[in-house]
């Protein structure tokens, strides 16, 4: 056991060992051996290799049995290739006999289709040079006709086309062709444009016969195209112009003689008495005929041909109304109605039309005139100014400028434009004479006045300091109403003109600018007047003269010298003079100025609260330099003998 095999069995061994048996072949060769091998016997297995040769040698039989028809079916296909073959050769070599006679066919085929190339490219070029260069019968016929139709423009336009090749030819080594071919074309096309304006010139007579035209595309294309030739462009234009004005004169002249049919609408002469109904009607037509006019001028000549229609020779009657016109309110509405239709017909022919600037020239006549009367009524006014009322009410002017001006603010806002012109310009030219008066009044009014309160402040300066009866007699002059200055009533009326004019324009839109300055006026006089009254005040008590003491005094500027050593702020003089302050401040209710006259309430009771409020900050300055120990007063609550808050509470602040 312990000996080593043989060589050769060691090697079977071996590889029987390295075999794989579950590899795909095997299996499928052991699956085929299963098929045959039938018994697994020492004899079977002696002869398996027999059995596996036999078996093989069985399957290449049964492979021969089954291929024997294939194989005879390709012997007969060989042979019949072979036989193919043959008729090949015989073919080949009866071509190559042939080849040699039918050379010179070949030959001459190949010539010929060249030729016949050359010719069809020269054909063309022929067919192409005829087209861009020459005219057809039909075309030529058709230029040459005396109705025009849409052949005529294809050719005319052929014409043109061809005339500006040949420009293209010349530029080429065939000038002269080019210069023959153009000089044809000339003649064509100049004949043909000859008849074109003949043609039109009669269309747009039949046009000018007609209330409404109607423009044909015929007619339409054939002033386009007369367009290339100004000239005659421009003698049908000035036909078309001709009828045109001839058929809007008659029927302006219609419109304002004879009217509409059967007398409706009325003639526009009828309301020749009414300049503004007048020239309303005139502008309204014109729009109205423009708007028909409009189709016409646009599909064949420029908006401005007929711009000088007779309608513009007709609108001077609008002028000589205008300057006929006395009427403030007329001149304003002619002037927004000349405005109005200026910018309509604008919008229609163009700015630049004579019509449009007639009308605009018609517009500003219109606004010179309407100033030129509001400067002349501004004049008149301004010669014979009013006199102030005995309560100093607003005078008349004021009221009917007022109410002028209301009438124009109404007219304004109706105005259907979408850009308005400002009317600042006519506030102030309607109101500012007005102010100018009642400003010449009040100080005519005050001057009056003037000798009479010359004459009061003497006698009051002779005093010099006040006695004890003096005193008494100023605190019985203080319980009864004083006379008003000519200066207050000059103010008040003046405060109760401009409120007069400032209240009906409150919520106006346009007049918001104006009405805030007369506000700064109104609040400028009544400054003025509450100063002129507390100084009145001041004067009336003796304390005007000491107020200057008592100012140094709180601003530290009196130096070392106290008020009690100054004459004019003496306990003697300062207590006669606080007495009659709380006289006045403490009297009947007539003591201080109530301002009765003024119109406006509100106004009023503003101007008592401002001098209210003067007189108690005045008192709080005077009670403070009588309290300073600096300005040595012994006994200063003798002298003030009321507190700054209890003056407050009697002044109603």
């Amino acid at each position: 056991m312990d000996g080593k095999l043989a060589p050769g069995l060691s090697r079977k061994l071996k590889k029987v060992l390295e075999c794989r048996t579950d590899s795909p072949d095997v299996l499928s060769s052991l699956n085929t051996l299963s098929s045959f091998y039938a018994e697994n016997t020492p004899q079977s297995r002696r002869n398996l290799r027999s059995s596996i040769e036999k078996r093989g040698i069985s399957i290449n039989v049964d492979f021969l049995e089954a291929s024997r028809a294939a194989q005879q079916a390709l012997d007969r296909v060989e042979d019949e290739v072979n036989a193919l073959a043959n008729c090949c050769d015989k073919i080949a070599k009866a071509l190559n006999s042939c080849s040699a006679t039918t050379g010179d066919i070949i030959t001459t085929t190949e010539r010929l289709k060249q030729e016949l190339n050359v010719t069809t490219q020269r054909q063309q070029i022929v067919s192409c040079f005829l087209r861009d260069y020459q005219l057809s019968n039909q075309e030529i016929n058709a230029l040459r006709e005396e109705e025009l139709s849409e052949s005529f423009f294809k050719a005319l336009s052929h014409v043109q086309e061809i005339h500006a090749n040949c420009k293209l030819l010349l530029r080429t080594h065939h000038q002269r062709a080019g210069l023959e071919l153009m000089d044809m074309m000339a003649v064509y096309q100049e004949g043909a444009y000859e008849r074109l304006c003949r043609w039109v010139q009669a269309e747009c007579r039949q046009l000018g016969d007609s209330d409404n035209p109607q423009v044909s595309d015929l007619l339409r294309t054939a002033v386009c195209c007369l367009k290339e030739r100004p000239v005659l462009f421009k003698y049908c234009a000035e036909e078309v112009a001709n009828m045109r004005h001839n058929a809007l004169f008659r029927r302006f002249i219609s419109a304002l003689t004879r009217g509409g049919p059967g007398g409706v609408p009325r003639p526009i002469e009828v309301h020749a008495h009414d300049p503004l109904r007048y020239v309303g009607d005139m502008l309204g037509w014109l729009h109205q005929a423009l708007a028909s006019e409009r189709e016409l001028v646009l599909a064949l000549l420029d908006p401005d041909s007929i711009a000088d229609s007779p309608t513009t020779n007709q609108m001077s009657k609008s002028q000589e109304i205008l300057q006929s016109q006395s009427s403030l309110i007329i001149s304003y509405k002619l002037s927004n109605t000349l405005e109005f239709y200026s910018y309509t017909i604008s919008d229609l022919l163009g700015s630049e039309t004579a019509l449009s600037n007639t009308l605009w020239t018609l517009k500003d006549a219109a606004q010179k005139t309407f100033f030129d009367i509001l400067k002349i009524r501004g004049e008149r006014l301004l010669r014979y100014p009013p006199l102030v009322a005995v309560d100093l009410s607003p005078p008349p002017a004021v009221r009917e400028g007022v109410s002028l001006l209301l009438e124009l603010v109404e007219t304004y806002n109706s105005m259907m434009l979408q850009k308005k012109p400002p009317f600042s310009q006519v506030i102030s030219a309607l109101l500012d004479p007005i102010i100018q008066i009642c400003e010449q009044a009040a100080e005519a009014h005050k001057s009056k006045g003037a000798g009479h309160s010359s004459r009061r402040n003497r006698m009051s300066s002779d005093s010099g300091k006040f006695s004890k009866s003096s005193v008494n007699a100023l605190l019985s002059s203080s319980s009864t109403p004083s006379p008003q200055s000519s200066e207050t009533s000059s103010k008040i009326f003046l405060i109760n003109c401009l409120c007069a004019i400032q209240q009906p324009l409150l919520g106006h839109e346009v007049a918001a600018e104006y009405v805030k300055s007369l506000g700064a006026m109104i609040d400028r006089h009544i400054h003025g007047l509450v100063a002129n009254e507390v100084d009145v005040i001041l004067k009336r008590c003796g304390l005007s003269n000491k107020m200057s003491h008592f100012r140094d005094s709180a601003n530290k500027e009196s130096g070392n010298t106290p008020l009690v050593e100054i004459e004019d702020t003496s306990p003697a003089a300062l207590s006669e003079s606080l007495k009659a302050f709380f006289g006045l401040v403490l009297g009947s209710d007539s003591s201080l100025p109530e301002f009765e006259q003024m119109q406006v309430p509100k106004l009023r009771a503003e101007a008592c609260i401002q001098v209210a409020k003067a007189l108690a900050e005045i008192y709080d300055l005077t009670y403070e330099a009588i309290m300073d120990p600096k300005n040595g007063y012994s006994d200063p609550k003798s002298l003030a003998r009321h507190p700054p808050d209890q003056i407050r509470t009697i002044l109603g602040i």
